[in-house]
C-alpha cells in the first residue's frame, strides 16, 4: 500500500470521524498535561496518612530532657544537686525546700531531681566541682521509695563503679518504730563510701516515731549549712525570695481550656505505672458508720466499679481516695490572700528556671489550686514561717513570725494550743497588727511562693476491705475518722482530711433528700466535685497492686494478726476462704488476733467476724484483745495475746509451715515480731541467729508479710 492510499484512508470522511479525531487529540493533550495544569498533586496530601500522636511524640523527642544529670548540671549552670526519693512526698518537699533555700542563702545553683528522672550511672560523670546531696526515705520492710528503685538496682548489681569525683551529704527519713529503721540511706551511704565517695559531713537521720521529722531536718540543715560556711567557704546572704515559677492571670482562657481540679497521676516509674491504675470517679455504692463516739467514728464505705470495666481489684490491694479540702479552709486563704473575687480567673503557670518542673496542672483557677490540687491543711514549718516574715503586711507581723519560726519550744508550745496550717498562719500572724480591727490581706505574698511552698494534693491509700471473690465489682474500704484534740487546748482539734470528706459523703447519701444530716464537726466540701464531676456520690479514686496476698492454697495455714482498722484486708481474707469453702475447696487452719479499744465500742465487723465463724468452724480461731475494758482491768494488746498462745503460734508457723500477716501500726508490728521470734525462739531452741535467718528467710519468700503505718 502506498503513502497516497493511507493518507486516503486516514482522511475524515464523516462528521463522526472528525469527533473521533477531536476526543483522541483532546485525550493526549489531557495525558501529556496532567500534574502541569490540571491534576496538581495536593502538597498536603502526606497529612491524611500521618499519625498525630507520633508528630506529638517526635516534637517531645526534639526536646526531651537529658538523663544524664551531669550534662544536666552543666547545661544548667547548677553547682548543687539534691536528689530526693520519695514515697508519700515528705522527701520531695524537703528537698525542693532546701535547694531554694540553698540558692536564696548562698547563691547556689541548685536544682532538686527526682532519682527516677535520671541515669544512675551518670552520677559518676558528676566532676568534683559540683556537690551532690541525697533525701531518701524508708518505709515497709526496709524498702526504697517507687522513684529510687532503679538507682537501689544500681548500687547493689554494679561492681565497677567509681564515684571518686563525687562529693556529697545525706539525710535519711525513717521512724523508728519500724524494725529496718532509715536502712534506705543507710545502705546508699555504705554504697557511695564503698564507690570512693567523699561524704563531706555525718549522715542525718529524721525519726517519725514521735513526729520529729521536721526538727530533725532542720538541726541537720544548721549542721549542713555549718559546712558550707566553714569548709567549703561559701559567703551567707541575706534572704530574699526569687521566684522559680511564674503566675498570670489570662482572662482569655475559656473554661474548656482550664484544669478544674480532676487529679493527674504521675508515677515515679514504670513498677509504679504498672501496680496503679487509671484515676476514675467511682461511685459510692453504699456508706456505713460501723461505730460512733463522742471522738471517734469508723466508716464503711462500698465504692461500684460496675461502670469502669477496666478496673479490677485482687484480694489485698489498696484503694487511693483524692482528697477535696473543706470549704472554710478553701475561702480562708482566698480572703487572707485577697483572691476570693478573682478566684475563677484562669492563672497559667509557668517554670522560671529550667531544672524546676511545673507540678500542678495549668492552666488553672486560684480556687482550683486551694479546693484540690495543694495540701493546704498540711502543717506549716519553721522555716516556711520565717521565709514567710518577709512579706509581713506590718512590722508587728513580721516580728511574731521571726519569733515564732526561730524559737523552737515557742513554735512547739503554739501548735500545742492552736491548729496551724497556712491560711490560719496568715490569719493569726496578721491579727498581730495592734492598728488593725481585722486581718489584713497579704498583698505582698505572690501566689508564685505558695505554690512553691504548699505540697501537691496526695492521695490517701486503704487496704481493701473486701474479696475479690465475693465482691469483685464492689471493692470496700474501712477508716476511722481523724479527729485529733489539741494537746493543751481541747476544745480545738485537727481534721483528718481524708476521713472527714469521706464522713461528708456518707451523711449526705444516707440524709432523706427533706432533711440533710450536717457533719459532726460542720465541715462542708463542694461533693459534687469539679465540673460537676463527683456528683451523685462519687470520689476520684485508683486501685494499687499490693503483695499482702492468701497463699495461692486455700489449704494453706494462716496467722492473722490486727489491731483497729488494720482488720481491713482480713475481713476480706475471711470473706474469701468461707466462701471457698462453700464451693467445696479445703480450708487451711486459720488463727485471727484482734485488737481494739472495748467490745462494745469499737469491735469492728463482730456480727460478720461470727458468721464467718459459723461457716469455717473449726478452721477459724479469733482471739481478741480489749485495752480499756475500764479501770480494773489491765491493757491487752495484740502483742500480749501473741505470746500467751505462743505454743500454738509457733506450731502453725513451724510444722504447719503457716503464714503470717501483721496489719496495723508499725509500733504494734514490731511488738508483735517480737513475740513471735521468741515463740519459736522457745519451740525450736534456737539462738538469736538462727531466729534471724528463719525471720529474714520467711520475708524474703512471702511467708511473713506486713502491712503497716506510723
Amino acid at each position: 500500500m502506498s503513502l497516497a492510499d493511507i493518507s486516503r484512508l486516514a482522511t475524515p470522511s464523516s462528521y463522526a470521524d472528525l469527533a473521533a479525531l477531536g476526543l483522541v487529540a483532546l485525550g493526549s493533550a489531557g495525558y501529556l498535561l496532567r500534574g502541569k495544569t490540571w491534576d496538581k498533586p495536593d502538597p498536603y496530601r502526606h497529612v491524611f496518612f500521618e499519625r498525630p500522636q507520633e508528630k506529638d511524640a517526635a516534637g517531645r523527642a526534639a526536646t526531651k530532657e537529658t538523663r544524664n544529670i551531669a550534662q544536666k548540671l552543666e547545661e544548667s549552670g547548677k553547682q548543687l544537686v539534691v536528689f530526693w526519693g520519695s514515697q508519700s512526698g515528705t522527701a520531695e518537699g524537703l528537698a525542693n525546700r532546701l535547694a531554694r533555700e540553698c540558692h536564696l542563702r548562698f547563691g547556689l545553683d541548685t536544682m532538686a531531681a527526682d532519682l527516677s528522672d535520671y541515669d544512675s550511672d551518670t552520677i559518676a560523670l558528676i566532676p568534683e566541682t559540683k556537690l551532690a546531696i541525697f533525701i531518701l526515705s524508708t518505709f515497709g520492710e526496709g524498702d526504697p521509695s517507687d522513684n529510687t528503685a532503679m538507682f537501689w538496682e544500681w548500687i547493689h548489681k554494679s561492681s565497677d563503679i567509681s564515684l571518686s569525683n563525687l562529693r556529697y551529704m545525706a539525710f535519711g527519713l525513717g521512724n523508728r518504730n519500724y524494725k529496718y529503721y532509715n536502712k534506705v540511706v543507710d545502705v546508699v551511704v555504705e554504697a557511695l563510701d564503698r564507690f570512693g565517695a567523699k561524704s563531706l559531713m555525718p549522715v542525718g537521720k529524721a525519726d517519725d516515731a514521735e513526729g520529729a521529722t521536721e526538727e530533725d531536718f532542720m538541726a541537720w540543715k544548721d549542721a549542713l549549712f555549718s559546712v558550707f560556711k566553714r569548709d567549703l567557704h561559701f559567703q551567707e546572704r541575706e534572704i530574699a525570695h526569687e521566684p522559680t515559677l511564674s503566675v498570670v492571670e489570662d482572662e482569655s482562657l475559656e473554661p474548656i481550656d482550664l484544669h478544674h481540679g480532676e487529679p493527674v497521676q504521675k508515677l515515679a516509674s514504670a513498677k509504679a505505672t504498672a501496680a496503679s491504675s487509671p484515676i476514675k470517679a467511682l461511685s459510692i455504692k453504699a456508706a456505713r458508720e460501723l461505730f460512733t463516739s463522742p471522738s471517734r467514728n469508723c466508716l464503711h464505705v462500698e465504692l461500684d466499679l460496675s461502670e469502669h470495666p477496666e478496673l479490677h481489684y485482687k484480694t489485698g490491694d489498696h484503694l487511693a481516695v483524692w482528697p477535696t479540702n473543706p470549704d472554710v479552709e478553701v475561702a480562708r486563704l482566698l480572703r487572707v490572700l485577697g483572691l476570693t473575687a478573682r478566684a475563677d480567673v484562669p492563672v497559667s503557670i509557668k517554670s522560671l528556671d529550667a531544672a524546676v518542673k511545673v507540678k500542678i496542672p495549668t492552666p488553672t483557677t486560684a480556687n482550683a489550686l486551694f479546693r484540690y490540687y495543694l495540701e493546704i491543711c498540711a502543717p506549716i514549718s519553721r522555716d516556711t514561717i520565717l521565709s514567710l516574715a518577709q512579706f509581713a503586711p506590718s512590722p508587728a507581723t513580721k516580728a511574731y513570725l521571726t519569733h515564732l519560726g526561730s524559737d523552737r519550744d515557742a513554735y512547739a508550745d503554739f501548735l500545742s494550743r492552736t491548729h496551724l496550717n497556712f491560711g490560719r498562719l496568715l490569719e493569726v500572724a496578721g491579727a498581730q497588727d495592734a492598728a488593725s480591727t481585722e486581718s489584713p490581706v497579704w498583698t505582698a505574698l505572690p501566689l508564685s511562693f505558695v505554690l512553691e511552698t504548699l505540697a501537691p494534693t496526695q492521695p490517701r491509700y486503704y487496704s481493701i476491705s473486701s474479696s475479690s471473690v465475693v465482691a469483685p465489682r464492689t471493692p470496700s474500704i474501712t477508716a476511722v475518722v481523724s479527729t485529733s484534740a489539741l494537746r493543751n487546748n481541747a476544745g480545738e482539734a485537727v481534721h483528718g482530711l481524708t476521713t472527714n470528706y469521706l464522713l461528708a459523703h456518707k451523711q449526705t447519701l444516707t440524709a432523706a433528700p427533706d432533711a440533710p444530716v450536717p457533719h459532726p464537726h460542720n465541715l462542708t466540701y463542694d461533693l459534687a466535685g469539679p465540673a460537676a464531676a463527683l456528683s451523685s456520690g462519687k470520689v476520684f479514686a485508683h486501685i494499687r497492686r499490693s503483695r499482702f496476698k492468701l497463699p495461692v492454697l486455700s489449704s494453706q495455714a494462716i496467722v492473722l494478726v490486727a489491731a483497729g482498722t488494720g482488720l481491713a484486708p482480713f475481713r476480706a481474707f475471711l470473706s474469701e476462704r468461707a466462701r471457698l469453702k462453700t464451693m467445696g475447696k479445703p480450708i487451711g487452719p486459720t488463727l485471727l488476733f484482734f485488737g481494739c479499744r472495748h467490745p462494745d465500742e469499737d469491735y469492728l465487723y463482730r456480727d460478720e467476724l461470727a458468721a464467718l465463724q459459723a461457716v469455717l468452724a473449726d478452721e477459724l480461731h479469733i482471739v481478741t484483745a480489749f485495752s480499756r475494758l475500764g479501770e480494773a482491768a489491765p491493757k491487752v494488746y495484740v502483742q500480749d495475746r501473741v505470746a500467751q498462745q505462743a505454743e500454738r503460734v509457733a506450731q502453725l508457723l513451724g510444722e504447719h509451715n503457716a503464714n503470717l500477716y501483721v496489719c496495723g501500726s508499725a509500733a504494734m508490728a514490731r511488738d508483735v515480731g517480737v513475740a513471735v521470734g521468741k515463740a519459736m525462739q522457745t519451740r525450736m531452741g534456737w539462738g538469736e541467729a538462727e531466729l534471724k535467718g528463719w525471720s529474714e528467710g520467711r520475708k524474703r519468700g512471702g511467708k511473713w508479710q506486713e502491712d503497716v503505718w506510723g
